[in-house]
């Protein structure tokens, strides 16, 4: 009986250690439909008798603005082309912080977000952590980093059922991701660490003040070439 049960397990992990490398392979070049995210916050809502509110558009990396993608870098993870997909220091940096503040600050980098977001579930713990390591090692292999920008754009919650940068900007400026300006880029990267509290615009002066730097880090880094990574 244990014998039997041993094996099952085995046939278990197997068969999800396959299908976690298919799915990785699919979505090198597929769009991702929905994310484990997106349908939580739907569930949500529909138990508080709310209206689901769930807005997704899909777009080609060559249809977000280079200035979303470089707003992004500069307030999510700004060794985004230099890492390997884990920033160690901003790891340590993390972990040091969380000692002595009371609020809890992530050292997650793009790659990260990107692997939890699309593979995994959205609370804290050991389990989704190690796996959250593991899709991130298998994307950074995989992907590229345009394609890892990519499905993090599409993929990220921008607002209160938003979701991705082309939905996010219809949202907030009434315009397509790929006619954002700078001012409106750094809006938007500026509410990414609690999107669902915040607002794009009208920008409290706190946003305002984190668009001031955002934009003073866009100019100091400059140009966003993903050849910088190969």
């Amino acid at each position: 009986m244990l014998q039997r049960l041993f094996r099952f397990i085995l046939k278990c992990i197997f068969w999800l250690f396959v299908l976690s490398i298919v799915m990785v392979f699919v979505y090198k070049k597929a769009p991702v439909p929905a994310t484990p995210l997106m349908v939580i916050r739907g569930f949500q809502q529909n138990q508080e008798g709310k209206d689901i509110v769930w807005k997704h558009d899909w777009v080609s990396i060559d249809k977000i603005s280079k200035k979303i993608q470089l707003a992004v870098i500069c307030n999510e993870d700004q060794n985004f082309l230099k890492h390997n997909g884990f920033d160690f220091k901003a790891i340590e940096k993390a972990f040091q912080y969380n000692k002595k503040g009371k609020r809890i600050k992530g050292g997650s980098t793009i790659s990260q977000q990107t692997a939890k977001n699309v593979f995994l579930w959205p609370e804290r713990s050991w389990l989704r952590k190690g796996l959250e390591t593991y899709f991130t090692f298998l994307i950074e292999k995989i992907w590229s980093k345009e394609r890892i920008m990519e499905v993090y754009l599409n993929s990220i919650e921008m607002g209160n059922g938003i979701y991705g940068v082309e939905a996010a900007s219809q949202y907030w400026f009434n315009k397509s991701a790929s006619q954002l300006s700078q001012q409106e880029a750094a809006a938007i990267a500026a509410i990414l660490p609690n999107p669902r509290k915040y607002k794009a615009n009208p920008a409290s002066s706190y946003i305002e003040s984190r668009k001031k730097w955002t934009i003073n880090q866009m100019r100091y880094i400059g140009v966003l070439d993903y050849n910088k990574s190969k």
